[in-house]
């Protein structure tokens, strides 16, 4: 007769329950078993062959708690004796033993697992049969054979596919040196602080502006970051210990077969010694962790050749602006650079200057630039005249042709020429690199707030092209409030810009207020004056207002601004002469 039992397990015995036939009630018996903590069923064949095999229970959330609580109990237990492990047998700390095993439960899970299926099987056998729960656990830690460096892996965030990979890989270090040399590479690749992102932001700027075929170091760079940028928060948590530092070692996990003294503290040492800051050095190597990776003098020897090409004196300074120019595929790329823009006649020294202050054109591919170089053309600006705008303006380069055509069409809808646009180009470059619509209108629509017609804005443009890339409200509005407060209506201010538009540039410390407070002290001149006048501004206060005004003080002799500083010193003392000579004349008549 085929009878089925259904029996549930506790830590020490088990009961068995009669589900058919009805005579028997129930069985208990002891048990060696510890992991039985679902239901079972029980199948007896005749002959007494037993089947055992899982069994949904009638109790189900009783059990469900009590299952949960046995597993949390065998876990926190096989925690503290992966933690003991750590300590005893491989030499850790109590905190550092403590951290891992609180940090690794996808490995105290295999470990725990591996514990129930040699028991639920009964293949505990020989000398391992009568150990405890802890004994076995230790046991299997030890029959991984990675000396604990699995759970120490996870702690640092590691997937555990990762983390057993990774550990081959560093099956000749010790447990207690990769400690070491973990402490060690987060002390240094995230020793500044980096609150806003910065780190992430000129990672973003670098691959943005690449353009070129890379090497492997440049791509497993950017496959370092591209890690990063799928995660939450992105690129912007780069400069994150806790964020990135897991994919540091995923993707260079040759770092931790370096040697701390004899590997990483020379390069250190040596990035100090040529100007990066000691709190900075961080943000370079994450920004091109194969830095570190490179023996120190060779890595001397890249430094040399990369800044000996673009003329740096600040070795520092270039580095940290664009790490990637000590990749081998950056470096070749600047001969093709140099050669595009020398076939424009932009002199060499002028490209050096321009790849010091905008290093990021390196990354980027000449076909691409070639592009910019055809549209500066179209508007009259090559050879020399190119020479002008490129170390002024070098992203100008990087531009797409589309975005710096908005500008120009934007500038061709006020009223100016091609001609007129490149001389614009020429001077102010900076301008067809802002957004039309958040910097360039919204400096015009300010100056209609003053009164100044639309019809005006060629002449005023032309004339000082460089307001329309200031800052309305930081820059220009407190310069058109001072004049204000010295008593020039809104409406004077419009006139005053329309005559002479360098007045927007001026600053009030240096220029407005010391020149004005002349006019109206010393000279006793009203202010009136300088709107008439607003040019007056524009000469040097010691070499020429003084210098002119004590002169005819000195004769006693009353002119306008105009006449006293819009001549040159010829024009100035013949003027002067003939004037004295005549105002005697009519004195002694």
């Amino acid at each position: 007769m085929l009878m089925e039992l259904c029996y549930q397990t506790c830590c020490n015995f088990e009961t068995l329950k009669l589900i058919s036939p009805p005579l028997l009630k129930s069985h208990s018996f002891t048990s060696s078993s510890l992991f039985f903590s679902s239901p079972r069923r029980v199948t007896l064949f005749p002959g007494g062959r037993v089947a055992v095999s899982a069994h949904g229970d009638t109790n189900p959330s009783f059990n469900s708690y009590k299952n949960n609580h046995e597993e949390q109990f065998y876990f926190s237990l096989a925690k503290n004796s992966i933690s003991g492990f750590l300590q005893e047998e491989i030499g850790l700390s109590e905190t550092d033993s403590d951290f891992v095993s609180e940090n690794c439960d996808k490995y105290t899970k295999m470990i725990v697992d591996s514990v129930r299926d040699l028991e639920e099987w009964n293949s505990w056998k020989g000398e391992s049969e009568g150990l405890g729960f802890k004994e076995k656990v230790i046991y299997m830690v030890k029959q991984k054979g990675d000396g604990g460096k699995v759970a120490f892996l996870e702690s640092l965030g590691l997937s555990l596919s990762s983390a057993m990979y990774l550990a081959h890989y560093l099956s000749s270090e010790s447990l207690p040196k990769l400690l070491d040399k973990v402490k060690y590479l987060k002390e240094i690749f995230f020793s500044g602080s980096d609150e806003n992102g910065v780190v992430g932001k000129y990672a973003r700027r670098m691959m943005l502006y690449l353009s070129i075929p890379i090497d492997e170091d440049v791509q497993q760079t950017l496959s370092f970051f591209e890690k990063i940028e799928a995660r939450r928060g992105g690129l912007d948590m780069l400069g994150s210990v806790d964020a990135s530092f897991r994919f540091l070692i995923e993707s260079f996990p040759r770092l931790l077969l370096l040697s701390e003294e004899n590997d990483m503290k020379p390069i250190v040492e040596f990035l100090e010694s040529i100007g990066v800051p000691k709190d900075c050095v961080g943000k370079l190597l994450l920004l091109y962790p194969p830095i570190m990776l490179g023996k120190t003098e060779e890595m001397k020897r890249r430094v040399a050749a990369a800044l000996e090409k673009v003329n740096s004196m600040n070795n520092g300074k270039v580095l940290l602006k664009y790490p990637w120019i000590l990749s081998p595929s950056i470096q070749e790329n600047y001969s093709n650079i140099v050669s595009l823009l020398e076939r424009e006649s932009v002199l060499k020294m002028d490209v050096d200057h321009a790849i010091r202050r905008w290093p990021l054109l390196l990354g980027c591919s000449t076909s691409n630039m070639e592009l910019m170089v055809e549209e500066f053309d179209k508007l009259g600006v090559r050879n020399k005249r190119m020479g002008k705008v490129i170390p002024k303006m070098p992203q100008l380069l990087l531009c797409k042709p589309q975005e710096f055509l908005k500008v120009v069409s934007f500038l061709e809808d006020l009223g100016f020429e091609k001609e007129i646009v490149g001389q614009i180009l020429c001077r102010c470059p900076e301008i067809f690199g802002c957004s039309i619509d958040k910097t360039l209108q919204k400096k015009l629509t300010f100056l209609t707030r003053f009164g100044v017609s639309s019809t005006h804005f060629p002449r005023i443009i032309k004339k000082y092209p460089e307001f329309l890339i200031y800052d309305a409200d930081k820059t220009l509005l407190p310069r058109l409030k001072y004049l204000m407060e010295i008593g020039i209506s809104e409406r004077e201010i419009a006139f005053m810009i329309r005559k002479f538009s360098p007045i927007l540039g001026y600053s009030i410390d240096k220029v407005l207020r010391p020149k004005l407070e002349f006019l109206l002290n010393s000279m006793e001149k009203p202010v009136r004056e300088v709107v008439d006048y607003p040019r007056y501004f524009s000469y040097s206060l010691e070499k020429r207002i003084k210098p002119r005004f004590w002169m005819l003080k000195g004769r006693n002799i009353e002119c306008t601004l105009q006449d006293m500083l819009g001549k040159n010193d010829e024009e100035f003392a013949a003027d002067i002469l003939g004037l004295g000579e005549l105002q005697t004349h009519n004195e002694t008549s």
